[in-house]
């Protein structure tokens, strides 16, 4: 059986940089998350909206991060858990610590977007431990 994680994953887009231009002189992204991927595209009124890139970041190092929070008993203030390199597993330009901050699971990260000439996406991920998750994971079938 696997172990599956309760909680909240917060993804929070703080900025993104050096985008491709899909209109004529600029472009206006918005970003899809999905579990596992981003996807940024131009959208548009009158045609369809044009892939600006995607990007990848494993979320395993924030579960695993969490593990090491309650096996360390945390419960307030702030400690290093972790540090992520990048590689195959994710699109990040450079190394990301995962950071324990009063209750939350944060990491900051600068991905590359792939498939596109240009781009990179600055994003904070929190993982929140639901309540009930500090005392046992649940099991999947």
């Amino acid at each position: 059986m696997e172990e599956v994680a309760a909680g909240l994953l917060k993804v929070i887009i703080v900025q993104g940089k050096n985008l491709v231009i899909r209109d004529f002189t600029s472009s206006d992204p918005y970003v899809v998350v999905k579990v596992g991927n981003q996807e940024v595209f131009d959208r548009d009124r009158f045609k369809s909206d044009d892939k600006m890139g995607h990007a990848f970041l494993d979320l395993q190092p924030l579960l695993s991060a969490s593990k090491l929070k309650r096996a360390l008993q945390l419960t307030s203030g702030e400690t290093k858990l972790r540090k992520v390199a990048p590689d195959c597993d994710n699109c990040l330009l450079a190394s990301s610590c995962i950071t324990y901050v009063n209750g939350e699971i944060v990491m900051d990260a600068c991905l590359r977007l792939c498939d596109v000439e240009s781009g990179e996406l600055y994003v904070t991920i929190k993982w929140i431990d639901h309540p009930s998750s500090a005392a046992a994971p649940v099991k999947k079938a």
